[in-house]
C-alpha cells in the first residue's frame, strides 16, 4: 500500500506540536496527521522513505508522538519527541548493521501493550541497515502485531527493503527539496549569507544536514574543495595510491574528533556507575561491562568512517555527474559549479564511456564498502579507473 507525499507546500510552524520540526513535507504530514485521528485510515505497519537528509526519522518521531500523545497533550508529544516517553522504542544503529539482537529486543518490545499512551509505536530508524537474516525476525511481528502496536520503518527507499517486508507495510515516500528551498532552510537556521547557503545546499545535493554542517564548518568546504581537485589530478597508480590515503586519513580524523568526547563521557559515566573512580584499576568482576562498551565504540567508530567516507565518493559521483551533463550539452543545473574550468576541460577530453565507466565504478566502490572492503584498497581501486578509465 501507498500513500505518496506530493507538491511541496511551507513548513509548519516551529508551534505546531508535533509536526513543528518537520520541514518540506506537509503532504506527508497531511497524510500521518490524518491518519493519526482516524481509525479507518491507520495500519500497523509504515515504511517512510526517502532521500538522506529529507526528514524522515523526524517525521516518523512525530508520528509517533501523535499516535502516543492525547490530542492536545503537549507534555506526552514534548517526551515523545525527546525519546523518553515509556510508550516509544526507537531503534538507530551506529553499527554497520543492525544486528538480530537489537531486532529480537524491538519485536519483544512491540508485544507490551501501552503502559500510558494510546498506541505503542516502534521506530526503526535504519532498516536498510537490517541484513537478509535480521529482516526475517521482524516478519512475524508485522503479520500479526498486537492490536495498539504501531511500527515505523524508515529507509532512502523501498527496494532497501526485503519484498516479505514491503509487503506488510504501507509506503510513505517523502519529496526531494529543491536547493534554493534549503538554502533558505539552512540561511534562517544558521544566518550564513546567501551565497554560502545556496552552495552548502548544491554541494550537500539538499541533504540537509550536510547542507547545514558545511554552510557553518569552512574547514569542511575547503576539504571538499581539495579531494575533489585532487581526484581531478590523478594521472597513475602513484597518484591513486596518494589520494586514497588522504581521504581514508581525512575521514578517519573526522570520524575521531566525531567520536571522541562522547567515547570518554560514556566511559566515565559507566566507571562512575560502577563505583570506579577515574585512574582506578577496573576489577575483574566487571570488565566485561566496560569491554562491551568498548567494542560498541568500536563499532560507531567503524560506521562513522565508512559514512566519512561515502560521503567522499557520493561528492565525487556528483562531480562526475557534471561531466557527463556537460558532455551531453547541458550546464545549467551543475553541482559544482566552482570546479566549471576543469570540468569542461575533462568532458572535452574524455569519450562519455569514459566518464559512465568511471560513475559505475564509484557506485560500486560504495556498494563494496557496505560488505567491509577495506576502504584504502577500494579507493586505490576506483581512482586508477579514474586515471585510466579502465576498471582492474
Amino acid at each position: 500500500m501507498d500513500a505518496t507525499a506530493a507538491a511541496p507546500v511551507e513548513p509548519a510552524t516551529l508551534d505546531d506540536l508535533p509536526w513543528g520540526a518537520v520541514w518540506g513535507q506537509q503532504a506527508a504530514v497531511e497524510a500521518l496527521r490524518a491518519a493519526a485521528s482516524d481509525p479507518d485510515l491507520m495500519t500497523h505497519a509504515w515504511l517512510i522513505t526517502g532521500p538522506p537528509g529529507s526528514g524522515r526519522s523526524i517525521l516518523a518521531h512525530a508520528f509517533a508522538a501523535a499516535l502516543i500523545a492525547q490530542p492536545g497533550d503537549e507534555q506526552a508529544m514534548r517526551q515523545v519527541l525527546a525519546g523518553t516517553h515509556p510508550d516509544l522504542t526507537a531503534l538507530r544503529t551506529e553499527g554497520v548493521i543492525i544486528s538480530i539482537k537489537d531486532a529480537r529486543a524491538l519485536v519483544e518490545r512491540s508485544y507490551f501493550s501501552p503502559s500510558i499512551g494510546r498506541y505503542r509505536v516502534i521506530v526503526m530508524e535504519d532498516a536498510d541497515r537490517m541484513t537478509e537474516r535480521t529482516s526475517n525476525v521482524l516478519l512475524k511481528a508485522l503479520e500479526e502485531p498486537p492490536e495498539r502496536t504501531v511500527w515505523v520503518l524508515c529507509a532512502p527507499s523501498d527496494a532497501d527493503l526485503l519484498p516479505t517486508i514491503r509487503s506488510r507495510v504501507r509506503t510513505l515516500r517523502l519529496r526531494e527539496p529543491e536547493v534554493d528551498e534549503v538554502a533558505k532552510l539552512i540561511a534562517l537556521r544558521t544566518g550564513v549569507d546567501e551565497a554560502v547557503a545556496e552552495q552548502s545546499a548544491r554541494h550537500a545535493q539538499r541533504h540537509i544536514g550536510m547542507a547545514q554542517r558545511l554552510a557553518t564548518d569552512a574547514a569542511a568546504r575547503a576539504r571538499r574543495d581539495s579531494t575533489l581537485r585532487s581526484a581531478l589530478a590523478v594521472r597513475g597508480v602513484g597518484d591513486a595510491v596518494e589520494v586514497a590515503g588522504h581521504i581514508v586519513q581525512a575521514a578517519t580524523e573526522d570520524a575521531k574528533a566525531l567520536t571522541a568526547e562522547r567515547d570518554q563521557a560514556e566511559r566515565a559515566s559507566l566507571l562512575r556507575t560502577l563505583g570506579i573512580a577515574e585512574g582506578a584499576p577496573v576489577p575483574p568482576a566487571v570488565r566485561s561491562q566496560l569491554t562491551a562498551l568498548e567494542e560498541e565504540q568500536k563499532r560507531r567508530a567503524t560506521r562513522s568512517l565508512r559514512d566519512g567516507i561515502d560521503r567522499v565518493l557520493t561528492d565525487l559521483q556528483s562531480m562526475f555527474r557534471d561531466v557527463v551533463v556537460l558532455q551531453f550539452g547541458r550546464d545549467a543545473d551543475l553541482v559544482n559549479r566552482e570546479l566549471d574550468p576543469e570540468l569542461r576541460a575533462l568532458a572535452d577530453a574524455w569519450p562519455r564511456v569514459r566518464t559512465l565507466t568511471v560513475l559505475e565504478r564509484i557506485a560500486e566502490t560504495r556498494r563494496n564498502l557496505e560488505q567491509n572492503v577495506a576502504p584504502t584498497l577500494a579507493l586505490e581501486s576506483m581512482l586508477v579507473t579514474v586515471a585510466s578509465g579502465r576498471t582492474l
